[in-house]
């Protein structure tokens, strides 16, 4: 089922029907889509506001409707060891299925007014756009791909076809099913894993610790999509040495200690704001648990740290990546991506030379 409504004269996607949803004993329609499993009465929305009960059928209520497009260094997103200095176009739409206290993107995640999707284009437009302008990726973000599920892999298949990647960036708070056809079209992922604690994932982001965990290991092990990782590092509630060294020893056995990590400052937002800012010192601190616990390549972010953003060789320690904010400065990686030094790989999707996109920012009109 597809509906359309008409914006400055063209009839655009209003709603799709969506794949992963039955229906009740008691008439209401379940969404399958991730662990919250909402249980929807007629024209009643799940917490992530754009999948909708109509008429008994689960829709998508922002398809082709997105809160904006740029473009943005890849480093951004974060990641530093997916085709480092390019270009990647960026966007998301309105809604979110976690519940984050301190969401840094509140206004795009816990938007409720579909007004404030203002950019429209469909995946084909996309997927063209990123070629045009010379970005070798097309990043779903700003806020959760899993929720906007069906946008993303026809923008995903969109790319592909045209030789552009498709990084996710998400929280990986998914189910099963969804999960093996929607990294089957990604290239690259960040997944936030927020904290190492059901605690923490149940009172602060009304989600649960155990799935994110599965999505990870499913990435790791099942598919060939490069994997880094983000965690935004709150004072008093996910900061603990021990909760730290807990965590990065999991990345460690379970993921593997080529998949980077990095430890992000917060600021006060949404409804978080009783919390200071992260001390730098913090940050650099889950770096260093990191690093002694195995994890080959941990950063910090939100925050100007030269050598605390930049590559190191695990092999002999030397620097690889030089980073100032998001502009590349040294690079001693050769053409097969190995340490000029010592010849020793660096883990990566990597182009034989760097890009030169830099720090910059580019704002896209779409549609």
């Amino acid at each position: 089922m597809t509906e359309f409504f008409t914006y400055n004269g063209k009839a655009l996607i209003d709603t799709v029907k969506t794949r992963y949803w039955h229906v009740l004993d008691n008439g209401q329609v379940q969404c399958d889509l991730c662990p919250r499993f909402c249980k929807l009465h007629n024209d009643q929305r799940g917490l992530c506001f754009i999948r909708q009960n109509r008429n008994d059928e689960l829709v998508m209520t922002s398809y082709g409707r997105s809160s904006g497009f740029a473009i943005d260094p890849i480093e951004k997103k974060p990641l530093n060891h997916f085709l480092p200095g390019t270009p990647v176009l960026s966007f998301g739409t309105a809604g979110c299925n976690l519940a984050c206290k301190f969401c840094q993107n509140w206004d795009i995640s816990k938007s409720r007014e579909l007004d404030r999707l203002m950019s429209n284009a469909m995946p084909e437009t996309i997927a063209q756009a990123a070629l045009n302008h010379g970005c070798q990726s097309v990043a779903f973000t700003y806020n959760d791909p899993v929720i906007f599920h069906e946008y993303a892999i026809d923008t995903a298949q969109a790319c592909r076809h045209l030789g552009i990647k498709s990084v996710a960036v998400s929280a990986g708070y998914q189910c099963s099913a969804p999960r093996a056809e929607f990294y089957q079209w990604m290239d690259a992922a960040n997944i936030d894993l927020k904290a190492f604690s059901e605690r923490f994932y149940y009172k602060i982001t009304g989600s649960h610790l155990q799935a994110v965990l599965e999505t990870l290991q499913y990435i790791k092990q099942e598919t060939s999509v490069w994997l880094e990782l983000t965690t935004l590092i709150i004072p008093g509630e996910n900061d603990y040495a021990a909760e730290l060294h807990a965590m990065t020893q999991w990345v460690v056995e379970h993921l593997g200690s080529e998949v980077p990590m990095h430890f992000s400052a917060f600021h006060p937002d949404w409804k978080m704001r009783d919390k200071p800012p992260t001390p730098l010192a913090s940050l650099l601190q889950a770096r260093q648990i990191a690093l002694a616990n195995g994890v080959r390549y941990a950063y910090v972010g939100n925050v100007h740290h030269k050598s605390a953003d930049s590559t190191y060789c695990h092999a002999c320690q030397q620097l690889l990546i030089g980073r100032d904010w998001y502009q590349l400065a040294e690079w001693n990686l050769d053409a097969k991506a190995c340490c000029r030094f010592c010849g020793a790989r660096c883990a990566g999707v990597f182009n034989a030379k760097p890009g030169h996109w830099g720090a910059q920012r580019q704002a896209l009109h779409l549609g």
